[in-house]
């Protein structure tokens, strides 16, 4: 069992696994988001349920306003995985960064 940074309480590593996963992309729908969109695609588990926000489409401006100022969005790509920005270096979104999140851990 591992400890919960948040509670101190041991977790479950089979519920951990298993836990389900809301992963967010945010997308200007360019050559440079485009490989972080395949990349996550390609790791996402059954417990994991994507959702691709394309800003350049604009279907909803007053949504995705509210989504950037809530997540902090200055830059595209950015993936959301449960609520949480997924904090990146130089390197942009890296696979080790997706599954250190949790990503395609079914």
């Amino acid at each position: 069992m591992q400890t919960s940074p948040c509670s101190g309480r041991h977790l479950d590593y089979n519920v951990i696994i298993n836990m389900k996963r809301k992963i967010e992309i945010f997308t200007a729908g360019c050559q440079v988001c485009a490989p972080v969109v395949e990349l996550v695609e390609s790791m996402a588990c059954s417990n994991c349920e994507i959702e691709i926000h394309d800003l350049s489409k604009q279907s909803d401006p007053d949504f995705y306003t509210e989504k950037l100022q809530t997540y902090k969005i200055t830059s595209l790509p950015t993936v959301v995985i449960n609520g949480q920005k997924l904090e990146v270096s130089d390197e942009g979104v890296t696979k080790e960064l997706l599954s250190k999140a949790g990503v395609g851990s079914c």
